[in-house]
This record gives structure tokens, sequence and C-alpha cells, in this order.
């Protein structure tokens, strides 16, 4: 039987022939406290008309979109 890594070396080959490729992402871990305290600050400063310009900036691209 073939090794762990070989088979996900296969795995990778088999998807980069579909089209895909892998993509890793680093992201914060919510199940440690001293992290959910640091996004509970970050969240507590966000500014509403931030959300509102992000929010306005999403429904014209998304229209943008359906134009195709």
């Amino acid at each position: 039987m073939a090794s762990a890594a070989e088979r996900m070396k296969e795995m990778r080959k088999r998807q980069r022939a579909g089209g895909l490729r892998e993509v890793r992402l680093i992201v914060p871990d919510t199940r440690i406290a001293d992290v959910k305290q640091r996004l509970a600050v970050q969240v507590a400063r966000l500014s509403s008309a931030d959300e509102q310009d992000a929010l306005d900036w999403i429904e014209q691209v998304s229209e943008f979109d359906e134009a195709r």
C-alpha cells in the first residue's frame, strides 16, 4: 500500500489534472480564549459606516456579475 504522502501526492495530481488547485488558509483559532478576546476588541472597533461601504460595494459587484 502507498504511504499517506504518496496518496496525497496522487490526489493533488488528479485534482490539478481536473483544473483544481489546493489553497491553504491560516485563520485565527477561535477556541482559544485570548484569540476570542482580541477578536471581540476588533469587532467593537468596527465602524457601521465602513460596514455599509463594504455592503454597498458587494451589492455593486454582484450586480456587475449578473450582467454577464
